[in-house]
């Protein structure tokens, strides 16, 4: 389930650094959480859906894996989106 091209759109325009900037870390981590959110909202009407279920938990470990990696390289930036996207305490 892919995200729908305005959406995603909408994410990166929102935390790009730049305005070519489509691979940043902070980019990836909000498409990450966007694909997070719809796949968590898919598997709570379809709870017997497995294979989306295997997904979600390898987009999350890759999301925690590129914030271990902005929290290494940018200590601000990572304060900033996870405040940003309502991650974390």
């Amino acid at each position: 389930m892919p995200l729908a091209i305005e959406d995603k759109q909408q994410v990166i325009s929102e935390h790009r650094t730049s305005d070519k900037d489509t691979g940043s870390p902070e980019v990836q981590i909000a498409i990450l959480t966007a694909r997070i959110k719809q796949v968590a909202d898919h598997l709570e009407s379809n709870k017997h859906d497995h294979h989306s279920r295997r997904g979600l938990l390898s987009m999350v470990s890759r999301r925690n894996r590129l914030l271990r990696y902005l929290q290494r390289k940018d200590r601000d930036s990572y304060q900033k989106l996870i405040k940003n996207l309502g991650l974390r305490k």
